[in-house]
């Protein structure tokens, strides 16, 4: 498998620890989880003793160290060796939950909200999406009200990943006027009296991660969980789409590339007409295509997360790098699919799952239109 060109031995050591992890703590486990849609809330302690919580994280907010890279690196083995897309992605919920916070928010805010997730004693959960909205962030519907020293909170959100057990929802919520300027960043604990779990969410793919539609009536939020300055969490949350649209591309690079392995183990062992399936012409080629697919969309998420550590400006390459990385994914593993046959249609089956969790990429993190809409007009089209 190659490696990223931003990779050290720091890197390469990491991959090596996160392997190991995985592979006992998540592989064992990942067909039984992945058919119970949960796993067990120990594994965020567990991941977290070991400091895989709190890569990428300051050690002054509690984190582990290294800087976004590292996070990447340890997803992809997270992918590769624990099998299991749903627990990686609802292990990984705060990546998206707890930026704005380190970012933007107080020394309270951090001690209260950072450093319980990072040492594995609290679930966070990022809201922004809502039921008629979908990409639509600037016209996000549930209302904020300043009431003394609270916020009254009403409105919902759905699609929200570790969303039925989140100790906290970082939410987006509409303080001001219509627009992206009215939009804030509010932090909601779950025990807030009109806060409800309204609905979990059953999906195609991602069965080990829990999805909730999350409802809030009348909740009365204490002002002091708001993020940053009041109406400016627009800006806050496209920040965080950046770093989340890089983490999808390199996560649909992580599933291309074990649905390939799986296909050349496959092909190697499943004989047909007198020879094995890798004798045949037309299968060399197709996984020759499977890997040049993966080598492409690793080299562009290579370059753009590269450039973000630089400290460049990079939301369209971001948006280029997700197009690129789903579309990329959704064809391996369907490809993945047809090597194996009758067997990749069957679920104890690792490709079978694969092909199920793609097609949430084109979609999730800002759909495949918002990004070439971003794109097109980062161009000047």
């Amino acid at each position: 498998m190659d490696r990223y060109l931003f990779e050290t031995e720091e890197h390469e050591a990491l991959r090596r620890e996160i392997r190991t992890f995985a592979k006992s703590e998540i592989a064992p486990h990942a067909l039984e989880w992945e058919e119970a849609c949960l796993f067990p809330r120990e594994l965020y302690k567990r991941a977290a003793d070991v400091g895989m919580l709190g890569l990428g994280y300051d050690e002054k907010v509690g984190g582990s160290g290294g800087d976004f890279s590292f996070t990447l690196v340890a997803q992809e083995e997270f992918v590769l060796a624990g099998q299991s897309v749903g627990t990686c992605v609802g292990l990984g919920s705060h990546a998206i939950a707890l930026p704005p916070i380190v970012r933007f928010g107080t020394e309270d805010q951090i001690d209260r909200f950072v450093r319980p997730v990072l040492a594995g004693d609290k679930i966070s959960a990022l809201g922004v999406t809502e039921p008629g909205g979908g990409s639509d962030v600037a016209g996000l519907r549930t209302t904020a009200v300043r009431d003394g020293d609270h916020y009254v909170v009403n409105g919902s959100k759905t699609f929200i990943t570790s969303g039925t057990r989140a100790d906290f929802v970082t939410t987006a919520v509409r303080t001001g006027g219509e627009g992206s300027k009215g939009v804030s960043l509010l932090v909601i604990e779950r025990d807030t009296p009109g806060f409800e779990v309204s609905k979990k969410l059953d999906k195609m793919g991602w069965w080990a991660s829990d999805t909730a539609e999350l409802s809030f009536s009348d909740c009365r939020v204490p002002a002091k969980n708001l993020i940053g300055i009041e109406n400016a969490g627009f800006i806050a949350i496209m920040v965080n789409f950046v770093t989340e649209r890089i983490l999808i591309a390199a996560q649909c690079v992580a599933i291309a590339e074990l649905a390939y392995q799986e296909s050349r183990r496959y092909v190697k062992e499943r004989s047909a007409f007198g020879k094995t399936l890798s004798g045949f012409q037309v299968t060399r080629h197709k996984l020759a295509d499977m890997a040049t697919q993966i080598a492409a969309a690793r080299a562009l998420t290579s370059e753009c997360t590269t450039r973000h550590l630089r400290g460049e400006q990079v939301p369209a390459l971001a948006a280029m790098a997700k197009n690129t990385a789903t579309d990329m994914c959704m064809n391996v593993c369907d490809q993945a699919v047809q090597l194996h046959g009758g067997y990749g249609y069957m679920r104890e089956y690792v490709v079978e799952r694969l092909f199920r969790d793609a097609r949430l990429y084109p979609i999730g993190g800002g759909t495949r239109e918002i990004m070439n809409e971003i794109i097109s007009k980062t161009e000047g089209y």
